[in-house]
C-alpha cells in the first residue's frame, strides 16, 4: 500500500541512473565524482566522469537540487540503468527519507512460476553483455538452471567441469558468437550470470588451459547475490610481476581485436614509395595563407590520397553483414585515425571526410587528435567508421600488418618517412621514402581491388598533383 509519505518522498528525491552513453554499451566505470553529499547541483552540471568500453565521458545531471547520496564509490563498474546518485530536489521542506537502493534478489531462490516455452532466449541489449544482479526481472523457467549454476560454482576452475544443461545453454547472441569464434562448446561452460546465463567472462575462463598445480581447497558456495563490484586494484607479485585488471578501453581493444582477427580473413599488401614530392608539398602548404591556423603534416596528404583512392575504387568502402549475408557498400567515408592515448588505443573517425576540402580535413584531423590526447573523445566520435589509417611511422618503425577495426573493410598503415638511396631519373639519389601496408577483409575485397587501392595511394604520394587530376 502506498502512503502519502511514500509519495512525497518519491516526489522530493530524484535518482539519476547510469545512462547508455553510446551504441548499446552496458556498463561504465566511475572514474571521478565532482560532487559530494550536501553539494548543490544545477540542471546540466557535470557530476562525474565515467569510462566506458570506448572512452571517458562526463555525465551532466538533468535536474536541480542538493546531492543526498552517492550510490557507488570511484573505481566501481556500474551497469547501465543502475542508480548512481540521489538528489533532494526540494531541500528545506522537512525531513524525509529517500527510498533505499533496490536490493538484488538471491539468484538461487526465484519465485515459482509456470515454465516458459523451451528455446526462449535472453533479449539482446546493444552488442555486449555484463553480469548484473540488480536491474533485471527473474526469468521464467530458470529455477533448474539457477540450481545447477549454484552447484557448479563450487568448482573454482570455471569452464572445466561438466554441466548438465537444459535443451540449450542460456547465453546472449554476442556470447554465443564469442564461444563459436574460440571453439568453445557452451554446454561445457559453467554459467555464473543471473538465472544460469553464460557470460563473456565464463567463455573466456573456459578457453583458458587448466593449470598444472595441486588442487586447492574448494570454498563453500555463497547463496546470496554478490555485492557491487569493488574497484580493481593493481597487484604486484614480489618485484618480478605486476598484474593489472583488464577493463575499460583496454578490455574493449582486446575484445575487438580478437573478434576481428578471428572473424575477418585478413590480407596485407605492401608497397614502398618515394614521397619526396609529397614532403615538398607539405612544406609549401605550411606557408600557404589558406592553411593558416591548421596543422599541416604528411598524414593530411596521406588521408586525402586514401580518400581519392576510395573514390576511384568505391567497392573497397564496404562492410560484411553476417546476419543477412550481404555486402553493404557505403556511399560515404567516415575516416578513422588510430590514436594512442594514456588509456589505450582508440579510433575516432572524421564523419563524411570525403566531402571535406583540404583545409577542412586539416582542421578535422587537428581537432580529432587534440580531443583524443585530452581523453575527451566521445563514443559517438568512434562509431560508424568505414576505413582507418594508423600511422606507426611516428614510432620510427617501417610498417606493420594492421588488424581491421571491427565492421570496416580496410586499414592503411603508414611507416616512417626516411631519407634513403633511391633510383630517380636513372641515378641513385637520396630521396624521402616510406612503406605503406594495406590490410583488407578478403571476404569482400579481393586481391585486385586491394592492390588497386594501395597502388593509387602510392601513386598520389609519389606525384601529389594527382590529387587534382584524379579528384
Amino acid at each position: 500500500m502506498t502512503t502519502m509519505n511514500d509519495t512525497s518522498n518519491a516526489a522530493r528525491f530524484r535518482e539519476f541512473k547510469m545512462p547508455d552513453v553510446g551504441e548499446g554499451l552496458t556498463e561504465a566505470e566511475i572514474l571521478k565524482w565532482y560532487v559530494q553529499p550536501g553539494d548543490t547541483v544545477t540542471d546540466g552540471q557535470v557530476v562525474c566522469e565515467v569510462e566506458t568500453a570506448k572512452a571517458a565521458v562526463e555525465l551532466p545531471i538533468p535536474f536541480d537540487g542538493v546531492v543526498h547520496e552517492l550510490r557507488f564509490p570511484e573505481g566501481t563498474t556500474v551497469d547501465v540503468g543502475q542508480v548512481i546518485i540521489a538528489v533532494d530536489v526540494a531541500p528545506g521542506s522537512g525531513d524525509a527519507v529517500p527510498a533505499p537502493a533496490a536490493e538484488p534478489a538471491p539468484v538461487a531462490q526465484p519465485e515459482p512460476e509456470p515454465e516458459a516455452p523451451k528455446g526462449r532466449q535472453p533479449v539482446l541489449v546493444g552488442y555486449g553483455v555484463s553480469e548484473s544482479s540488480t536491474k533485471r526481472r527473474a526469468r521464467k523457467g530458470t529455477a533448474a538452471a539457477a540450481s545447477a549454476a549454484a552447484t557448479a560454482i563450487q568448482s573454482e576452475m570455471n569452464g572445466h567441469a561438466t554441466v548438465v544443461p537444459e535443451s540449450r545453454p542460456l547465453a546472449k547472441p554476442p556470447v554465443r558468437k564469442l564461444a563459436k569464434d574460440l571453439g568453445i562448446d557452451l554446454a561445457t561452460v559453467v554459467p555464473t550470470g543471473e538465472g544460469g546465463i553464460i557470460t563473456r567472462e565464463d567463455v573466456h575462463a573456459a578457453a583458458k588451459p587448466v593449470p598444472a598445480q595441486a588442487p586447492a581447497p574448494i570454498a563453500a558456495p555463497v547463496a546470496t547475490a554478490p555485492a557491487p563490484e569493488a574497484p580493481a586494484v593493481v597487484t604486484t607479485v614480489g618485484a618480478r610481476e605486476t598484474r593489472i585488471p583488464v577493463k575499460g578501453v583496454r578490455k574493449a581493444i582486446a575484445q575487438a581485436m580478437v573478434g576481428s582477427a578471428f572473424t575477418a580473413p585478413h590480407v596485407t599488401e605492401f608497397v614502398t614509395v618515394d614521397v619526396t614530392r609529397t614532403m615538398k608539398l607539405v612544406a609549401e602548404l605550411k606557408e600557404d595563407k589558406d592553411m593558416a591556423g591548421v596543422r599541416v603534416n604528411p598524414l593530411l596528404i596521406i588521408a586525402k590520397a586514401l580518400l581519392v583512392a576510395i573514390k576511384r575504387n568505391p567497392e573497397v568502402n564496404a562492410a560484411w553483414d553476417e546476419a543477412n549475408q550481404e555486402i553493404v557498400q557505403k556511399h560515404y567515408v567516415n575516416l578513422g585515425i588510430a590514436a594512442a592515448t594514456p588509456r589505450g588505443l582508440i579510433v575516432p573517425n572524421i564523419k563524411d571526410a570525403h566531402e571535406q576540402t583540404l583545409p577542412q580535413l586539416a582542421a578535422s584531423l587537428g581537432e580529432l587528435v587534440s580531443t583524443a590526447r585530452e581523453g575527451k573523445t566521445s563514443p559517438a566520435a568512434m562509431a560508424g567508421g568505414t576505413v582507418t589509417i594508423t600511422n606507426v611511422g611516428v614510432f620510427g618503425v617501417d610498417t606493420g600488418t594492421p588488424i581491421l577495426n571491427p565492421g570496416e573493410s580496410a586499414i592503411l598503415a603508414v611507416g616512417a618517412i626516411k631519407l634513403q638511396p633511391w633510383v630517380h631519373k636513372g641515378k641513385v639519389k637520396p630521396r624521402q621514402v616510406t612503406t605503406l601496408a594495406l590490410s583488407f577483409d578478403h571476404r569482400l575485397v579481393d586481391g585486385e581491388l586491394g592492390s588497386k587501392v594501395l597502388a593509387d595511394v602510392a601513386a598520389i604520394l609519389e606525384q601529389p598533383k594527382r590529387l587534382i587530376t584524379w579528384a
